[in-house]
């Protein structure tokens, strides 16, 4: 479960108060007050960058909120384009247009196959988010704390497949 330092928002309202104090000790001349400032607003930057952390391994999203299942289609897509990329490969290499042809084909399909599964969980991902911290404001409104808890979980599964989705298409276009 998500907490104060992982919070993408959270971070947020620290830098804001960490940039003021930092202000505040250079209209007062106080060097403790802008040293404290600063100091605030570096470590809501290293939070920040906690909060955005992501990764993917074995069907599995990773980030500093959880574990998420993926949509299969994002494995299989990836298998999918590795299996064409290689049948491409041994196409070219013994001349065998056929099976070059049969391995574009494949990794074409595995891409498409890898994005549609990105694409559902991202959405997925979002929409959780988002009704995640609707449900828990609502519920801590009416004094329930089990559902507070409970969308609190739905929303730090929902970035977790965020953030998993956000790290492969990074690592993707930085490959390119």
């Amino acid at each position: 479960m998500s907490d104060k330092n992982t919070s993408t928002l959270q971070s947020y309202i620290d830098s804001a108060t960490g940039a003021a104090q930092s202000v505040l000790g250079s209209i007062t001349g106080s060097t403790a007050d802008k040293a404290q400032g600063e100091n605030k607003k570096d470590v809501a930057e290293a939070k920040n960058e906690a909060s955005h952390a992501g990764t993917t391994l074995g069907g599995l999203s990773i980030s500093s909120s959880g574990v998420a299942a993926n949509n299969p289609d994002r494995q299989t897509g990836s298998w999918n384009q590795t299996a064409g990329s290689a049948k491409e490969s041994l196409g070219n290499l013994v001349g065998a247009e056929g099976l070059k042809r049969e391995g574009q084909q494949q990794n074409a399909e595995g891409k498409a196959q890898e994005a549609s599964g990105q694409l559902s969980d991202l959405g997925n991902g979002i929409a959780d988010r988002v009704s995640g911290s609707v449900g828990g404001a609502v519920a801590g409104l009416m004094g329930d704390g089990t559902e507070v808890e409970r969308q609190q979980v739905k929303h730090d599964q929902g970035k977790t497949l965020q953030r998993g989705v956000e790290s492969e298409v990074d690592r993707k276009a930085g490959a390119q």
